[in-house]
């Protein structure tokens, strides 16, 4: 992968668009990437990632990639242009941002935007503008993921010197992210899972087992308790409950032929005891019913007179019967003729006058009734006309109803469009407002800082004011301290002078040269003065002195300090009081926190204008379908109007006296029903009439017939149905006692019974209830024994059962246990306790060593080399990611904690590089033309630098550009073309420099 291009347009500290052609900076193979802090190196790089993953690198976020210095007219944007996979591409993102409205003030949203397009046949074709789309395909073509590229790409170098110092888990997290060992821990985890699985699976089994030995044991009864010492998960467990299951079925087989035995005897002695119990209870039977036989023939001779009495009932009875039907015949007609009579008056009953008499007959109620069904069916077509006048006016009812349920919709409509205008103008404004406000609040964070930012300098400025003043009163004291040293001092010294003067003036005499001036003359010897000074009181005059004029330097080290930091905060602060600062930094605060506020309500603005509109659309719906139904309702009702009319004047015709025309048809239809009933009424009475004087008649010659001489006395005769069959029963029941009674005492079996002595049934029952009892005690022992037999049988089979399911189970279980302990790295085979994702990870990290010594070699002058080590490492540490350097001058490998800074510099960047060629190897050898290493240069000494570069020279030789991001100043002559950030108050620029131009 090589890039090309590089456009940022207000983005991060760039306020314009800036561009960064890469072909002309790797045209050199290495680059230079310098400037002031904050100028925007780390931008360029973020600027990069950014157009290839939609987000900047570790844990900066791209929620803030817009200029703050940019014109609110210009969109943030990134465009790269690059070579991946054989293939130019050009992207181009956009981040979610606010714009300026096109009609109107204040800010709206604009939405983030992705284009990608491939350079083919000499132009360029757009391939998608989807954000997941573009996303898969870069991730298809870069084949790594955004972490892996800004680790080998955007070299840390500073995290790789962490890396060389850190223990065995921060590596592994380090490799493991780049490596994407997951799967490798997902394994140990499933075969943790699985092992905790069989190992449940063979405990849940053995516990089973177990449950199974102690139902065996509660089958088996006392004396057969399992040892103490069985639990689950021991290897013989399930053999161990077989063999003492086994030992248990034997005994209970024992027990069973016992109680088998013991059965065999109680039945026979049962047996016996109940053939004697029955023929005991037999001829007590007979006895008993010969002793009841003679009771009951001396009961039946006591009633046979009442007997005989109710016999003779009896027969009159039967006789009457024969005229019980003339008589129900007869009391039949009666009631007829007495309920048709009162029919017929009941029916005469509102009649007209002359009809409601009794000498009214039927054929005049039946001409009455023809004549007014005459006049009935004439109302027919009448009825009709009033059943549609009904539906008219219900018709126009509704009609109205609806008129004005369609009136006050189109009143509501117009109520509510009255101040539509103004809602809508209220509405637009608020959000309006808001977004304005969203934009304000943008706009005032700067503000804000500056403010906050004068205001501190305002504050700093005020105490190094009053700490310069103090400094200048310290200085002046100094001063005068020094001062006042230094004149004493001279006075000190000029003291000595004299006191030596006048010490040689002593040894001075006319006519002897002076050993001072030569002279032999001297006309004015100097005087001794009272106080005699020595060297050492100078010296001590003078070292008071060199002290006062060292605190005098430091006073005005300490002014000059002050005047510094004075001047550098009045910079920024300016002479602006600090009460007026304070109380701008909080008005700006005041107005952000209410733009804040009023932005906030930007989408409740937003969804309250959509509510609005969308109401006001269906209000205008509304009120035009209602005036159209309204014209239309209005034209219907006429034509009702003129059809009502029409029948209202038919129907005054038809209703004659009545309200309806329903109502006088119900009217007459009642007289037509009264006289029908009252024609049948007189008819039925007379018919009535004829028939109780014949069923008189037949009465009387049936009672003759019978032998009774007047139907009262056959009636007086009649017996109830129940008393009837009661002495009927009586009679049957007394010839049936007779006869059982003469049987009984005939039968020869029951004289010979009565012969013997008296048998005594319940002493030979209470013999055959204890051999019965016996029986059954001995049955449920019996019994007991061979359920206990069987479902020993049953236990022992499920026991056996479950041992043979469960020796698979074991069998895979000590296999994962094996594996699980193997990749957990806390099995014996082992040895050196490492994990399975550790040892993928020594792996890579093997290869990372190697492929970083062969730069390292070069670099150290062939001195160190990295070497991985597996060794085991102390408890609780993990082992398999040890790294040590090795040392060819001592022969010795040491911890790579012990190189010095600058060692520690270029191996961390040899393992990066190394760590580079390895992660592109594993993301399928992708290409990766362009590289940037960030900082560390500084600590390097100049022959060490000079074979650092060569290294990196080495990487131009393969055709791979690499840009260097460092503040040194020496490499700014060693590196010819650079990439100079230059940061101002209107944003960062960037220029291209080669040597020519420098």
């Amino acid at each position: 992968m090589r890039l090309h291009r590089l456009t940022l347009t207000a983005f991060g500290p760039f306020a314009d668009s800036q561009s960064v052609d890469f072909d002309e900076l790797s045209s050199a193979g290495l680059f230079l990437l310098h400037g002031p802090t904050g100028a925007g190196k780390t931008s360029v790089l973020d600027g990069v990632c950014f157009a290839l993953y939609g987000g900047v690198p570790g844990s900066r976020t791209a929620a803030r990639l817009r200029s703050d210095h940019a014109d609110p007219e210009t969109m943030t944007e990134v465009v790269l242009e690059l070579t991946v996979g054989g293939r130019r591409l050009e992207i181009t993102r956009r981040p979610e941002q606010l714009r300026p409205k096109k009609r109107g003030s204040g800010m709206t949203p604009e939405k983030a935007v992705t284009l990608l397009r491939e350079h083919t046949g000499g132009a360029w074709r757009a391939l998608s503008k989807s954000h997941q789309e573009v996303g898969e395909e870069l991730l298809r073509l870069i084949g790594m993921s955004k972490e892996q590229f800004c680790q080998v790409v955007l070299l840390p170098q500073g995290e790789f010197a962490g890396f060389l110092r850190a223990g065995a888990a921060e590596r592994a997290a380090l490799l493991g992210r780049l490596f994407d060992t997951s799967r490798f821990k997902a394994v140990e985890d499933w075969l943790r899972d699985r092992r905790r699985a069989s190992e449940q699976q063979i405990r849940t089994g053995d516990e089973e087992l177990l449950n199974l030995a102690h139902r065996i044991q509660q089958e088996a009864g006392e004396g057969a308790e399992p040892p103490q010492d069985w639990a689950a998960g021991e290897p013989d467990l399930a053999e161990r409950i077989l063999a003492w299951a086994a030992v248990l079925r034997c005994g209970a087989r024992e027990q069973a032929a016992i109680a088998r035995l013991a059965l065999d005897t109680a039945e026979a002695a049962h047996t016996g005891a109940q053939h004697q119990a029955q023929a005991v209870r037999e001829l007590y039977a007979l006895q008993q019913r010969h002793a009841a036989a003679v009771r009951r023939a001396a009961a039946l001779a006591a009633v046979r007179p009442e007997r005989e009495g109710q016999l003779a009932r009896l027969e009159r009875a039967r006789r009457a019967a024969a005229v019980e039907p003339a008589l129900e015949l007869r009391e039949k007609a009666a009631r007829e003729h007495t309920a048709a009579q009162s029919a017929e008056r009941a029916a005469r009953t509102g009649l007209p006058d002359g009809l409601g008499l009794a000498e009214a007959g039927a054929a005049q109620l039946t001409e009455y009734e023809n004549r007014q069904r005459e006049e009935l069916g004439a109302l027919t077509e009448a009825g009709r006309a009033e059943q549609q006048a009904a539906e008219v006016a219900a018709e126009r009812g509704s009609l109205e109803r609806e008129a004005r349920g369609a009136e006050q919709l189109v009143a509501d409509a117009d109520a509510w469009l009255e101040g539509w205008d103004g809602r809508r103008e209220a509405l637009r404004q608020r959000l309006d407002d808001a977004q304005t406000a969203a934009l304000h609040a943008g706009e005032l964070t700067a503000a804000r800082d500056r403010a906050r930012r004068r205001l501190e300098a305002a504050q700093a400025r005020d105490r190094h004011a009053g700490a310069l003043q103090g400094a200048e009163d310290r200085l002046r004291t100094a001063r005068d301290t020094a001062a006042d040293a230094r004149e004493a001092w001279h006075d000190t010294r000029e003291a000595r002078i004299a006191g030596i003067a006048a010490e040689l003036a002593a040894e001075l005499h006319d006519g002897h040269a002076c050993l001072v001036c030569g002279s032999d003359r001297h006309p004015a010897p100097a005087r001794p003065s009272g106080r005699r000074v020595t060297a050492d009181d100078e010296d001590r005059a003078q070292g008071v002195y060199q002290r006062a004029q060292a605190v005098q330097s430091e006073a005005q080290d300490a002014v000059s300090r002050a005047v510094a930091a004075l001047e550098a905060a009045r910079a920024e602060a300016g002479q602006t009081p600090l009460a007026e600062l304070a109380a701008a930094h909080a008005a700006v605060d005041r107005e952000y926190a209410e733009a804040t506020a009023t932005a906030a309500g930007a989408r409740p603005a937003r969804e309250a204008l959509d509510r609005a509109e969308a109401e006001h659309t269906r209000r205008l719906a509304d009120r035009q379908h209602a005036a159209t139904r309204i014209a239309t309702l209005t034209a219907h009702r006429e034509g009702l109007d003129l059809r009502h009319a029409d029948l209202t004047a038919q129907l005054t015709r038809a209703r004659g006296p009545y309200a309806t025309v329903a109502d006088r048809r119900t009217a007459l239809a009642a007289d037509i029903a009264r006289s029908a009933e009252a024609a049948r009424a007189v008819r039925t009475a007379n018919d009535t009439a004829q028939s109780v004087k014949e069923a008189d008649a037949r009465l009387a010659d049936a009672a003759y017939r019978a032998g009774f001489d007047t139907p009262e006395a056959a009636a007086a005769a009649l017996l109830p149905d129940g008393e009837a069959r009661r002495l009927r029963e009586d009679a049957d029941q007394w010839q049936r006692e007779e006869a059982a009674v003469t049987a009984d005492l005939t039968a020869l079996d029951l004289s010979d019974a009565a012969a013997l002595p008296h048998a005594d049934p319940d002493r030979a029952d209470r013999t055959a209830e204890a051999a019965n009892r016996r029986l059954q005690h001995a049955a449920a022992r019996n019994s007991a024994a061979l359920d206990r037999c069987a479902e020993l049988d049953r236990l022992g089979a499920r026991a056996a059962t479950r041992t043979t399911e469960l020796a698979p189970a074991r069998a895979d279980h000590a296999r994962l246990r094996r594996l699980a302990d193997l990749a957990a790295g806390t099995s014996g085979e082992n040895q050196l306790r490492m994990e399975l994702e550790t040892y993928v990870l020594a792996a890579r990290l093997e290869q990372v060593a190697a492929a970083a010594s062969l730069r390292l070699l070069r670099m150290s002058s062939g001195r160190y080399t990295l070497v991985h080590t597996d060794a085991k490492a102390s408890r609780g540490s993990r082992s398999g990611l040890g790294l040590l350097v090795l040392d060819s001058w001592t022969g010795t490998a040491r911890d790579t904690a012990t190189l010095s800074g600058g060692e520690t510099f270029f191996a961390s960047l040899a393992l990066a590089l190394g760590l580079a060629d390895v992660v592109t190897d594993e993301a399928g050898g992708m290409r990766l033309d362009t590289l940037f290493i960030d900082e560390g240069f500084g600590s390097l000494d100049e022959q060490t630098l000079d074979e650092v570069l060569d290294v990196l020279d080495a990487l131009r030789e393969r055709d791979r550009a690499v840009g260097i991001v460092s503040h040194v100043a020496d490499l700014r002559q060693r590196i010819p073309v650079q990439l100079q950030l230059l940061k101002g108050q209107r944003g960062s620029t960037l220029r291209h420099r080669t040597a020519a131009e420098r």
